[in-house]
C-alpha cells in the first residue's frame, strides 16, 4: 500500500523545531483525504486543519506568519473547527523556528508527495498589499489608509451595523448591544470634551461621521471631520444630511497634516493615531497643539502595546493585509510627543476590555453576514477580515495589547474641568 501524506508527515513532524510539532491540538486532513489525528492529550481536539496542495509552497518560501496568512486566505488552509479555538493557542507556536535543513528536508518530502509544484510559491492574494514609496509620506499613507477603507461602504455597514463606527464600544454590560455601546461611546468622547453650542469642534480620522454628526446634534457644535478616504467622506456627508446636521458638520478629504485652519476648541482623534507611525508622533502630536485654542481639550483614543516587546514586521497580516504601514505603540511612546508638544494629559483611561467585546460583536456580523460579504468585499478579503478580528479581540483578551483615551488640555486659559467627573456616569 502507498504510503499517505498523513504517514509521511506524521513521520517528520516530531522532527522539526526541537520536536514542537509532535502533538498538534488539531488534526490535519492533507489533499489525499489521509488525516494525522489530533493529539488528544488533555482531551483538546480542536477540529481539523485542511491543507492543499500548494500550501507547502506558501509556507516554504516564507515560513512565518505571512505564509500562513497567505496559505489561509487563498484557501490553501481551511479550518472546519472554529478558527477563535485555533488562534487561542498561538502561543503554543511562539518561538518556533526552522532551520535550513529542516526547511530542505520538507520541501524533499513535498516534492516526493505531491510533485515539483507543491513547493513552487503560489500567486500572492489579490488582497496583498506591499506599501512602496517613502514611509509615511503623503502619497504613501493615503494609498496605505485606502487599501483598508475604500473597500465598500456596504460592507462596513453589514460588520458595523447602524452606527458605523469602527472603533471600540463602551459596554455598560457584557450582554448590551453594539449599538448601545457605541452610541454611549460617542456620547461619552463629548462629554470627556465638554462640549458647548457653537464651539469649533475637530474629528481627526472622522470615519463615516458618526461622531462629528453625534457632536453637532447632540452638543450643537460646529464640526469637521477630515479622512483620507473619498467613498467614506460621501457617505458620512449623506449621512449628515440625513440626520439634519450638514449645515453644521464639514466632511473634507484631507491629512491631518494638510489642516491648518485652526484655532479649534475642541479636537478629537478616534482610532487614527496607529496610522500615524512613531516616526511621525512629533509632528502629529504638534499639529494637535498648533490647531488646539488655548484652554482648548483634545482626546486622542489609540491601541497600544502592552507587554508584546515588537510591533507586527513586515511580514504579518496586519502589515500586509489590514493595516499597511500601521504601527501600535507603548503608551508612553503615544503620551510623549504629545507633552513635548505642550499638551497636559488630563484623563488617561483603558478601554481594553471594551475592545475585545467589539470584535466578538463585529465577528458575530461577519458570521451572520458572510454571504452578502463574500458577494461584496470577496473571498479573499473576507477571510483577511475572519484572521484579523478574531486574532485581534484575542489580544485584547490576553492583554497582548490595550486601547487608551487620553484627554489633553493646552495650557493659557481654564480647559474648564471639573474637579470631580460624575458627570461621565450613566
Amino acid at each position: 500500500m502507498a504510503e499517505s501524506v498523513a504517514q509521511a508527515v506524521g513521520a517528520i513532524l516530531p522532527t522539526l523545531a526541537g520536536g514542537r510539532f509532535a502533538r498538534l491540538p488539531f488534526a490535519l486532513r492533507f489533499w489525499d483525504g489521509s488525516v494525522l489525528p489530533a493529539s488528544r492529550a488533555g482531551g483538546v481536539d480542536l477540529g481539523t486543519v485542511d491543507v492543499g496542495r500548494r500550501a507547502i509552497g506558501q509556507l516554504l518560501h516564507q515560513p512565518n506568519q505571512l505564509g500562513l496568512s497567505r496559505a489561509f486566505i487563498s484557501g490553501q488552509l481551511r479550518f472546519d473547527g472554529p478558527i477563535r479555538e485555533v488562534l487561542a493557542r498561538r502561543s503554543d507556536f511562539d518561538g518556533v523556528a526552522l532551520t535550513p535543513r529542516e526547511l530542505a528536508t520538507i520541501a524533499a518530502l513535498a516534492v516526493r508527495l505531491a510533485g515539483v509544484d507543491a513547493v513552487r510559491p503560489s500567486l500572492v492574494p489579490e488582497a496583498e498589499m506591499r506599501a512602496r514609496g517613502r514611509r509615511h509620506s503623503l502619497l504613501r499613507d493615503r494609498r496605505s489608509v485606502r487599501h483598508h477603507y475604500d473597500v465598500s461602504n456596504a460592507f462596513y455597514r453589514q460588520l458595523l451595523g447602524p452606527t458605523m463606527v469602527y472603533s471600540c464600544g463602551y459596554f455598560a454590560d457584557p450582554d448590551e448591544s453594539l449599538d448601545a455601546a457605541q452610541e454611549r461611546k460617542l456620547e461619552r468622547i463629548c462629554r470627556k470634551l465638554r462640549l458647548q453650542a457653537g464651539e469649533r469642534f475637530l474629528d481627526i480620522g472622522c470615519g463615516w461621521g458618526s461622531l462629528a454628526i453625534h457632536a453637532a446634534r447632540e452638543h450643537g457644535v460646529r464640526a469637521v471631520g477630515i479622512t483620507l478616504s473619498e467613498p467614506q467622506a460621501q457617505l458620512a456627508r449623506a449621512r449628515a444630511a440625513e440626520a439634519g446636521v450638514a449645515d453644521r458638520v464639514e466632511i473634507r478629504v484631507a491629512d491631518y497634516r494638510e489642516t491648518r485652519d485652526g484655532p479649534y476648541d475642541k479636537i478629537a482623534s478616534i482610532g487614527m493615531v496607529e496610522h500615524v507611525g512613531l516616526a511621525q508622533m512629533d509632528a502629529y502630536a504638534a499639529t494637535i497643539a498648533g490647531l488646539l485654542r488655548p484652554g482648548g481639550l483634545a482626546l486622542n483614543h489609540g491601541i497600544t502595546r502592552l507587554f508584546s516587546q515588537h510591533p507586527a514586521g513586515p511580514k504579518s497580516l496586519i502589515q500586509r493585509y489590514v493595516f499597511p504601514d500601521g504601527e501600535i505603540l507603548p503608551l508612553e511612546q503615544m503620551l510623549g510627543p504629545l507633552r513635548a508638544a505642550g499638551l497636559e494629559p488630563r484623563d488617561v483611561e483603558s478601554m481594553r476590555e471594551h475592545y475585545a467585546l467589539t470584535l466578538w460583536r463585529w465577528v458575530d456580523n461577519l458570521t451572520a453576514n458572510r454571504d452578502a460579504a463574500i458577494a461584496e468585499i470577496g473571498i479573499e478579503r473576507t477571510r483577511v477580515w475572519d484572521l484579523y478580528m478574531t486574532g485581534s479581540a484575542l489580544a485584547f483578551e490576553d492583554g497582548d495589547i490595550d486601547i487608551y483615551q487620553t484627554l489633553l488640555a493646552k495650557p493659557g486659559a481654564d480647559p474648564g474641568l471639573p474637579l470631580v467627573r460624575d458627570d461621565l456616569r450613566d
